[in-house]
């Protein structure tokens, strides 16, 4: 019963997880944005390369 008491008591593994979902979570919308934002720049830069030939 006490190592149960102890275990609920504990609080460093959840604060752990939490800081790891929140670096996935900002992990996948910083992937997001880059593959939106680097699609964006790829045309860019295809209709500059078009333009100066």
């Amino acid at each position: 019963m006490q190592f149960v008491r102890k275990m609920l008591k504990n609080t460093k593994g959840a604060t752990a997880i939490e800081y790891g979902l929140i670096a996935a979570l900002i992990a996948v919308a910083a992937i997001s944005a880059m593959s939106t934002l680097g699609g964006k720049i790829s045309t860019t830069f295809n209709n500059v390369s078009a333009n100066l030939k």
